[in-house]
């Protein structure tokens, strides 16, 4: 059979055991390659201590913002309105419910995670019905709980650290009240790694 028949025929098999041979390759390397450091953070040099603005154009306060409750945030917020719609940019901002110590009237009630499920990506959610009052990705079921930010079940849960850990933003109140991200390090042994994670101190 002529050179010409058998590239008329597709993918030989000797080329075909050589595609396999490289994909097997790679996928034992893969556990291996950092991939956190090739994610859109944010550049940490551009970033400074702001305010928790909500969705309604609010600082948000330690004296309203109600108990076991969330809303989106942005972070970090530009002026191109486009980029603040990425979803690496979105984060849950949470009162914790009352018996994890949402009611306490300091920066400790509080909790601020990426939205990005550490699974495929998918965006989660904070559910404070009764029985759930958890982190839940709709896409794959991962779940999160919201003191830690660590999934307890579904596929995201059984990721090795730190990939079973969201990454946050740390808080501080003001003298009023008013709550304010403080400036974070990107990295798996400070704040995380939006969409891949962090360890827990």
């Amino acid at each position: 059979m002529s050179e010409q028949e058998r590239s008329s025929k597709g993918l030989s098999r000797r080329d075909f055991l050589k595609l396999m041979g490289a994909a097997g390759t790679a996928l034992a390397f893969a556990p291996f390659v950092p991939w956190g450091n090739f994610l859109p953070n944010p550049s940490t040099t551009l970033l400074e201590k702001v305010k928790v603005i909500l969705p309604d154009g609010t600082h948000a306060s330690v004296n309203t913002f109600p108990i076991n409750h969330s809303e989106v945030i942005t972070y970090p917020e530009g002026q191109d309105e486009v980029l603040n719609e990425e979803a690496f940019r979105k984060w849950q901002f949470i009162r914790l419910p009352e018996e994890l110590g949402g009611s306490k009237k300091d920066v400790s009630a509080f909790r601020v995670y990426s939205m990005i499920c550490l699974h495929l990506w998918c965006m989660w959610k904070y559910w404070p019905q009764e029985g759930r009052k958890r982190g839940e990705c709709p896409c794959h079921g991962s779940m999160y709980d919201p003191v830690t930010g660590t999934a307890f079940l579904g596929p995201a849960s059984v990721q090795a650290p730190p990939s079973n850990t969201l990454a946050i933003l740390y808080l501080e109140e003001d003298s009023d009240g008013f709550l304010w991200i403080k400036p974070p390090t990107w990295g798996v042994n400070a704040n995380g790694i939006v969409g891949y994670g962090r360890f827990i101190k």
